[in-house]
């Protein structure tokens, strides 16, 4: 064999490898498995935001206060006090009898004045006698002009001393009952001074009271937002942070606006008391009326390192995160703000054990009903 032969062979050799290994190649690319699809991390449902009725809300913070304190104190002076019925707490009605003074002082001036009285009666009725007898004589002469006008000045003056004791014994009768001391109102005792043995002088306050036991809520309301304070708005107070919110209407609105808080004070009544105290820090909404507003359940919220989500769901079943801001709740039901529209589907729950990027199964379900 030449040795060009035999080189021509040897080529023929190796294309026919290459060729192979080619064929093989390709064959083994063609059988080659294709990769299986991705398996759903979760079975979910999905809902969309739905347009709701919401009540519009004025959040404020404010004082319990007392909606009017009587001061109750002595009008007799220089008395000792003997007997106190009331304390601190105690529900007292108008005329009821709460503290009891030493009356004897007053007592024996009282009976002094009346024989006094009596004395001065006794002295009229002897002018008035002897006016009357002058009167009789005028025309016969019997007695001087002058006589006559004595007679008369007398029985005048005598009427006037009995007027005068009658006054001074109606003045210690008003004394004797000023010993004493009477609720001037229905209410609560919310503060007591007085002890037994002490000498007071008049004026000396002895008790506090609520008026009626009404309480009212002094909420400070920016000056901007008080032109929609209305006499009779609705409101709602809590006074404990797991307390029953309590009821409330607005009374009145004060006409001034502090000048370094630019708060102004809305007085409300508060329907019931509750837990509610005077002096007791409360907040508290204003109901303003109501609006329309995106919702959706708060089950579909996610909050994540501070922030609030809901997971998208796109047609190919892949759930993306939406970063939404909330606002008013209400139920179950939250409002949107911002982040989604009204076509947009997310996770109705489940949202939490869900990341960006996997894939679920969507089982559907009718639409919820919106909240009117």
């Amino acid at each position: 064999m030449t040795p060009s032969l035999a080189t021509l062979l040897r080529a023929l050799a190796a294309l026919v490898a290459i060729g192979a290994s080619v064929t093989l190649a390709v064959r083994a690319a063609d059988e080659k498995p294709t990769a299986a699809p991705a398996r759903p991390a979760l079975t979910v449902t999905v809902t969309t935001p739905q347009t709701s009725a919401l009540p519009v809300r004025l959040a404020a913070n404010g004082n319990i206060a007392a909606w009017q304190e009587a001061s109750i104190g002595t009008e007799a002076n220089g008395l000792r006090l003997a007997e106190v019925r009331a304390g601190v707490g105690d529900v007292v009605r108008r005329g009821q009898v709460l503290a009891v003074f030493a009356p004897d002082t007053i007592q024996a001036d009282l009976h002094q004045v009346r024989a006094a009285v009596a004395e001065a009666e006794a002295r009229h009725a002897e002018a008035a006698a002897d006016a009357q007898r002058a009167r009789e004589l005028s025309q016969t002469g019997a007695l001087s002009a002058q006589q006559i006008n004595q007679y008369l000045t007398a029985e005048r003056t005598a009427r006037a001393r009995l007027d005068a004791q009658r006054a001074a014994a109606r003045v210690q009768a008003l004394r004797l009952r000023q010993t004493q001391v009477l609720a001037p109102d229905h209410g609560v005792i919310s503060a007591r001074s007085a002890t037994v043995g002490a000498v007071l002088p008049a004026g000396q306050e002895l008790f506090r009271l609520i008026r009626q036991g009404r309480l009212e809520w002094r909420a400070e309301v920016p000056a901007t937002e008080l032109a929609r304070m209305k006499p009779g708005l609705p409101a709602s107070i809590v006074v404990t942070p797991n307390g029953k919110p309590i009821p409330g209407k607005v009374r009145m609105v004060a006409p001034t606006v502090d000048d370094k808080t630019r708060n102004g004070i809305v007085y409300v009544d508060l329907l019931e008391t509750g837990d509610a105290r005077a002096g007791m820090f409360a907040r508290g909404d204003f109901e303003l009326g109501t609006g329309r507003a995106l919702t959706l359940p708060q089950s579909a919220v996610v909050l994540r390192e501070g922030f609030s989500y809901a997971m998208r769901v796109g047609p190919d079943g892949k759930v993306a995160e939406a970063k939404v801001t909330l606002g008013r709740r209400v139920g179950e039901r939250v409002e949107v703000l911002s982040g989604l529209d009204a076509n947009t589907r997310v996770v109705a729950s489940g949202g939490a054990f869900l990341a960006d990027g996997d894939t679920v199964r969507v089982v559907e379900t009718p639409p919820p009903k919106a909240v009117q």
